[in-house]
Protein backbone atom coordinates (compact mmCIF):
# COMPACT_ATOMS: atom_id res chain seq x y z
CA UNK A 1 0.00 0.00 0.00
CA UNK A 2 2.75 2.18 0.67
CA UNK A 3 4.13 1.93 -2.75
CA UNK A 4 0.96 2.25 -4.07
CA UNK A 5 0.77 5.96 -2.20
CA UNK A 6 4.02 7.29 -3.14
CA UNK A 7 3.47 5.98 -7.27
CA UNK A 8 0.29 8.72 -7.03
CA UNK A 9 2.11 11.30 -5.26
CA UNK A 10 4.65 11.42 -8.08
CA UNK A 11 2.09 11.27 -10.36
CA UNK A 12 0.57 14.32 -8.93
CA UNK A 13 3.27 15.81 -9.01
CA UNK A 14 4.40 15.38 -12.65
CA UNK A 15 1.33 16.54 -13.50
CA UNK A 16 0.67 19.58 -11.74
CA UNK A 17 0.62 23.02 -13.04
CA UNK A 18 0.40 26.62 -12.21
CA UNK A 19 -0.59 29.75 -13.93
CA UNK A 20 -0.16 33.52 -13.04
CA UNK A 21 1.54 34.43 -9.88
CA UNK A 22 2.53 31.10 -9.12
CA UNK A 23 4.43 30.38 -12.43
CA UNK A 24 8.11 31.10 -13.04
CA UNK A 25 7.49 32.52 -16.86
CA UNK A 26 7.35 36.16 -17.74
CA UNK A 27 6.39 37.58 -20.49
CA UNK A 28 8.33 40.27 -21.98
CA UNK A 29 6.23 42.56 -23.00
CA UNK A 30 3.00 41.31 -21.37
CA UNK A 31 0.64 42.98 -23.86
CA UNK A 32 1.16 43.97 -26.99
CA UNK A 33 -0.79 45.87 -29.48
CA UNK A 34 0.04 45.31 -33.09
CA UNK A 35 -1.65 46.56 -36.37
CA UNK A 36 -3.01 44.00 -38.98
CA UNK A 37 -0.22 43.18 -41.46
CA UNK A 38 2.22 44.26 -38.46
CA UNK A 39 5.09 41.85 -36.86
CA UNK A 40 5.42 41.10 -33.53
CA UNK A 41 7.73 39.47 -31.35
CA UNK A 42 7.26 38.67 -27.91
CA UNK A 43 9.98 36.83 -24.90
CA UNK A 44 8.70 33.85 -23.12
CA UNK A 45 12.07 34.03 -19.83
CA UNK A 46 11.75 31.31 -17.14
CA UNK A 47 12.77 32.35 -13.68
CA UNK A 48 14.26 28.71 -13.20
CA UNK A 49 15.77 26.00 -14.83
CA UNK A 50 13.58 24.31 -17.01
CA UNK A 51 12.93 21.45 -19.31
CA UNK A 52 10.83 21.96 -22.09
CA UNK A 53 9.91 25.82 -22.95
CA UNK A 54 7.70 26.70 -26.04
CA UNK A 55 4.68 28.97 -27.52
CA UNK A 56 1.19 27.29 -28.22
CA UNK A 57 -0.36 29.20 -30.87
CA UNK A 58 -1.68 28.54 -34.17
CA UNK A 59 0.62 30.44 -35.81
CA UNK A 60 4.67 30.78 -34.56
CA UNK A 61 4.90 27.76 -32.33
CA UNK A 62 7.89 27.38 -31.30
CA UNK A 63 9.60 25.24 -28.11
CA UNK A 64 13.30 24.88 -26.93
CA UNK A 65 15.29 22.37 -24.47
CA UNK A 66 16.75 23.47 -21.46
CA UNK A 67 17.01 27.26 -22.31
CA UNK A 68 15.51 30.16 -20.54
CA UNK A 69 14.32 32.02 -23.23
CA UNK A 70 12.22 31.11 -26.28
CA UNK A 71 10.43 33.57 -28.65
CA UNK A 72 6.62 33.87 -30.02
CA UNK A 73 7.57 35.68 -33.42
CA UNK A 74 5.17 36.41 -37.15
CA UNK A 75 6.55 38.69 -39.77
CA UNK A 76 2.96 39.59 -40.78
CA UNK A 77 -0.18 39.22 -38.25
CA UNK A 78 -3.25 38.67 -40.42
CA UNK A 79 -4.75 35.83 -38.76
CA UNK A 80 -7.34 36.59 -35.85
CA UNK A 81 -6.21 33.72 -33.69
CA UNK A 82 -6.76 33.05 -30.12
CA UNK A 83 -4.03 34.48 -27.94
CA UNK A 84 -0.77 32.54 -27.49
CA UNK A 85 0.34 30.29 -24.52
CA UNK A 86 3.94 30.51 -23.53
CA UNK A 87 4.20 26.61 -21.33
CA UNK A 88 7.72 25.36 -19.42
CA UNK A 89 7.80 22.25 -17.95
CA UNK A 90 10.27 22.35 -14.90
CA UNK A 91 12.14 19.68 -13.71
CA UNK A 92 10.65 20.69 -9.71
CA UNK A 93 7.20 21.56 -8.63
CA UNK A 94 5.37 23.03 -10.04
CA UNK A 95 6.08 21.16 -13.13
CA UNK A 96 4.35 22.95 -15.63
CA UNK A 97 3.56 26.46 -15.88
CA UNK A 98 1.60 28.27 -18.45
CA UNK A 99 1.31 32.14 -19.18
CA UNK A 100 -0.75 33.36 -21.62
CA UNK A 101 0.10 36.40 -24.18
CA UNK A 102 -2.57 39.68 -23.86
CA UNK A 103 -2.48 40.16 -27.33
CA UNK A 104 -4.34 42.97 -29.17
CA UNK A 105 -4.56 42.57 -32.85
CA UNK A 106 -6.20 45.64 -34.38
CA UNK A 107 -7.50 46.81 -37.68
CA UNK A 108 -8.80 50.82 -38.25
CA UNK A 109 -12.55 50.73 -40.38
CA UNK A 110 -12.55 50.00 -44.21
CA UNK A 111 -15.00 52.92 -44.10
CA UNK A 112 -17.31 55.55 -41.69
CA UNK A 113 -20.10 56.60 -43.02
CA UNK A 114 -23.12 58.66 -42.11
CA UNK A 115 -26.49 59.40 -43.41
CA UNK A 116 -30.25 60.25 -42.28
CA UNK A 117 -32.41 57.27 -41.44
CA UNK A 118 -35.68 56.90 -42.83
CA UNK A 119 -35.64 60.37 -44.14
CA UNK A 120 -34.77 62.18 -47.36
CA UNK A 121 -34.48 65.88 -48.67
CA UNK A 122 -34.44 69.02 -45.99
CA UNK A 123 -35.28 68.38 -42.47
CA UNK A 124 -38.04 70.76 -40.81
CA UNK A 125 -37.13 73.20 -37.86
CA UNK A 126 -38.72 71.66 -34.53
CA UNK A 127 -39.06 68.39 -36.20
CA UNK A 128 -36.77 64.89 -34.52
CA UNK A 129 -34.62 63.26 -36.95
CA UNK A 130 -32.30 60.47 -36.23
CA UNK A 131 -28.46 60.29 -38.02
CA UNK A 132 -26.47 57.03 -38.34
CA UNK A 133 -23.20 56.41 -38.40
CA UNK A 134 -21.99 53.20 -39.99
CA UNK A 135 -18.76 51.65 -39.18
CA UNK A 136 -17.07 48.59 -42.14
CA UNK A 137 -14.48 46.57 -40.66
CA UNK A 138 -12.99 47.56 -37.79
CA UNK A 139 -11.28 45.30 -34.78
CA UNK A 140 -11.99 44.77 -32.38
CA UNK A 141 -15.05 46.40 -31.44
CA UNK A 142 -14.90 46.55 -27.29
CA UNK A 143 -11.85 49.16 -27.89
CA UNK A 144 -13.70 51.55 -30.36
CA UNK A 145 -15.80 54.87 -29.28
CA UNK A 146 -17.40 56.98 -31.47
CA UNK A 147 -17.65 60.62 -31.20
CA UNK A 148 -20.24 62.68 -33.18
CA UNK A 149 -19.58 66.05 -34.06
CA UNK A 150 -21.64 68.86 -35.10
CA UNK A 151 -19.30 71.36 -36.31
CA UNK A 152 -16.24 71.64 -34.17
CA UNK A 153 -18.65 70.23 -30.95
CA UNK A 154 -18.57 67.37 -29.58
CA UNK A 155 -22.47 65.90 -29.37
CA UNK A 156 -22.35 62.58 -28.28
CA UNK A 157 -19.95 59.59 -27.31
CA UNK A 158 -20.99 55.63 -28.06
CA UNK A 159 -18.98 53.33 -26.79
CA UNK A 160 -18.98 49.35 -27.24
CA UNK A 161 -17.32 48.12 -23.94
CA UNK A 162 -19.97 45.40 -23.85
CA UNK A 163 -19.53 44.14 -27.28
CA UNK A 164 -16.54 41.71 -27.55
CA UNK A 165 -15.34 40.99 -30.63
CA UNK A 166 -11.90 39.86 -31.84
CA UNK A 167 -12.49 39.61 -35.50
CA UNK A 168 -13.75 42.56 -37.83
CA UNK A 169 -17.51 43.72 -37.36
CA UNK A 170 -19.39 45.93 -38.56
CA UNK A 171 -21.27 48.58 -36.34
CA UNK A 172 -23.32 51.28 -36.20
CA UNK A 173 -24.45 54.22 -33.87
CA UNK A 174 -27.68 57.00 -33.66
CA UNK A 175 -28.12 60.11 -32.69
CA UNK A 176 -31.45 62.08 -32.74
CA UNK A 177 -31.52 65.77 -33.76
CA UNK A 178 -34.39 68.06 -32.96
CA UNK A 179 -32.52 71.17 -35.80
CA UNK A 180 -33.17 74.68 -35.62
CA UNK A 181 -32.89 77.47 -38.24
CA UNK A 182 -29.14 78.10 -36.57
CA UNK A 183 -28.33 74.66 -37.61
CA UNK A 184 -28.83 74.96 -41.15
CA UNK A 185 -25.64 74.30 -43.36
CA UNK A 186 -24.50 72.69 -39.82
CA UNK A 187 -21.98 69.91 -40.29
CA UNK A 188 -22.22 66.43 -39.03
CA UNK A 189 -19.57 64.10 -38.80
CA UNK A 190 -18.42 60.93 -36.42
CA UNK A 191 -15.27 59.86 -35.68
CA UNK A 192 -14.43 56.26 -35.10
CA UNK A 193 -11.28 56.03 -32.80
CA UNK A 194 -9.55 52.85 -31.37
CA UNK A 195 -8.40 53.62 -27.55
CA UNK A 196 -6.47 50.71 -27.02
CA UNK A 197 -4.30 51.98 -24.11
CA UNK A 198 -0.70 52.87 -23.39
CA UNK A 199 0.85 49.97 -25.62
CA UNK A 200 -1.29 50.93 -27.82
CA UNK A 201 -0.55 53.81 -31.10
CA UNK A 202 -0.53 57.33 -29.55
CA UNK A 203 -2.60 58.93 -30.86
CA UNK A 204 -5.42 56.79 -30.76
CA UNK A 205 -5.80 56.27 -34.91
CA UNK A 206 -9.18 57.13 -36.03
CA UNK A 207 -11.32 57.36 -39.38
CA UNK A 208 -14.00 60.16 -39.73
CA UNK A 209 -16.34 60.13 -41.87
CA UNK A 210 -17.06 62.53 -44.67
CA UNK A 211 -19.64 65.30 -43.25
CA UNK A 212 -23.26 65.46 -43.50
CA UNK A 213 -24.28 69.35 -44.37
CA UNK A 214 -27.78 69.90 -42.27
CA UNK A 215 -30.10 71.32 -44.80
CA UNK A 216 -33.04 72.82 -42.38
CA UNK A 217 -36.27 74.61 -43.46
CA UNK A 218 -37.83 77.26 -41.55
CA UNK A 219 -40.64 79.53 -41.85
CA UNK A 220 -40.08 83.01 -42.62
CA UNK A 221 -39.26 86.07 -40.22
CA UNK A 222 -39.99 89.21 -40.76
CA UNK A 223 -36.79 90.64 -39.49
CA UNK A 224 -38.83 94.04 -38.32
CA UNK A 225 -42.23 92.86 -37.93
CA UNK A 226 -43.61 95.75 -36.22
CA UNK A 227 -46.27 97.91 -38.12
CA UNK A 228 -44.45 101.08 -39.27
CA UNK A 229 -45.67 104.44 -39.81
CA UNK A 230 -43.70 106.45 -42.42
CA UNK A 231 -44.32 110.33 -43.18
CA UNK A 232 -44.34 111.09 -46.90
CA UNK A 233 -43.31 114.40 -48.37
CA UNK A 234 -44.65 114.26 -51.96
CA UNK A 235 -41.92 114.30 -54.19
CA UNK A 236 -39.50 112.49 -52.19
CA UNK A 237 -38.57 108.82 -51.97
CA UNK A 238 -39.85 106.21 -49.25
CA UNK A 239 -38.95 103.09 -48.65
CA UNK A 240 -40.57 100.14 -47.11
CA UNK A 241 -38.56 97.03 -45.79
CA UNK A 242 -40.26 93.96 -45.55
CA UNK A 243 -37.28 91.27 -45.85
CA UNK A 244 -37.11 88.14 -43.96
CA UNK A 245 -35.35 85.16 -43.40
CA UNK A 246 -36.53 81.99 -44.12
CA UNK A 247 -35.19 78.51 -45.69
CA UNK A 248 -36.57 78.16 -48.56
CA UNK A 249 -36.11 81.95 -49.47
CA UNK A 250 -38.98 84.00 -49.22
CA UNK A 251 -41.28 85.19 -51.90
CA UNK A 252 -42.74 88.36 -51.14
CA UNK A 253 -46.25 90.06 -52.32
CA UNK A 254 -47.52 93.59 -51.60
CA UNK A 255 -50.87 94.51 -51.30
CA UNK A 256 -52.44 97.63 -51.64
CA UNK A 257 -55.44 99.63 -52.59
CA UNK A 258 -53.23 101.79 -54.60
CA UNK A 259 -51.43 100.31 -57.63
CA UNK A 260 -47.59 99.83 -57.36
CA UNK A 261 -45.30 99.01 -59.87
CA UNK A 262 -45.34 95.55 -61.26
CA UNK A 263 -41.65 95.31 -60.86
CA UNK A 264 -42.18 96.31 -57.07
CA UNK A 265 -44.94 93.32 -56.25
CA UNK A 266 -41.87 90.71 -55.63
CA UNK A 267 -39.50 92.50 -53.88
CA UNK A 268 -38.57 92.34 -50.01
CA UNK A 269 -37.98 96.32 -50.29
CA UNK A 270 -39.48 98.98 -52.38
CA UNK A 271 -38.13 102.21 -52.36
CA UNK A 272 -40.24 105.01 -54.58
CA UNK A 273 -41.46 108.52 -54.51
CA UNK A 274 -44.71 107.65 -56.53
CA UNK A 275 -46.07 105.85 -53.25
CA UNK A 276 -49.36 107.45 -52.35
CA UNK A 277 -50.47 107.71 -49.02
CA UNK A 278 -52.23 104.48 -47.37
CA UNK A 279 -51.93 100.73 -46.05
CA UNK A 280 -49.67 98.68 -47.63
CA UNK A 281 -49.26 95.08 -46.85
CA UNK A 282 -45.81 93.00 -47.81
CA UNK A 283 -46.45 89.18 -47.26
CA UNK A 284 -43.89 86.78 -47.15
CA UNK A 285 -44.45 82.99 -47.57
CA UNK A 286 -42.39 79.96 -48.24
CA UNK A 287 -43.66 76.18 -48.24
CA UNK A 288 -43.82 76.22 -44.62
CA UNK A 289 -46.14 79.32 -43.68
CA UNK A 290 -46.34 82.99 -44.15
CA UNK A 291 -46.04 86.83 -42.27
CA UNK A 292 -47.15 89.83 -42.90
CA UNK A 293 -46.02 93.46 -41.83
CA UNK A 294 -47.84 96.48 -42.80
CA UNK A 295 -46.83 99.82 -43.19
CA UNK A 296 -48.86 102.96 -42.45
CA UNK A 297 -48.06 106.06 -45.26
CA UNK A 298 -49.15 109.68 -44.31
CA UNK A 299 -49.31 112.38 -46.54
CA UNK A 300 -46.65 115.20 -45.02
CA UNK A 301 -46.58 118.79 -46.68
CA UNK A 302 -43.09 120.30 -47.15
CA UNK A 303 -42.17 122.52 -44.63
CA UNK A 304 -44.31 121.12 -41.73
Amino acid sequence: MGNNVLTWILVICMVSSASGEGCSLVLKPSRVVVGFGESVSVSCEATRPVHVLGWESVIGASYTHENRSVQWKVDSLIDWIEEPICYGVFFTAPRQCEEKLNLVLFKTPDRVSIRHMNHSGPMVEGKEYELLCEVQNIAPVQYLTLRWYRGQTEVYTHSFVDSPSSSPAQVSSTLVITPTKSENEAEYKCVAELELGPEGPQPPPSVTSEPLIASVHFPPTILSPETEVLNLTMGNEITLNCTATGNPAPVYTWQSLHPMQEKMMDEAVVTSSSLLPGTYTCTASNLLDQKSKQFIVKAKTKGI
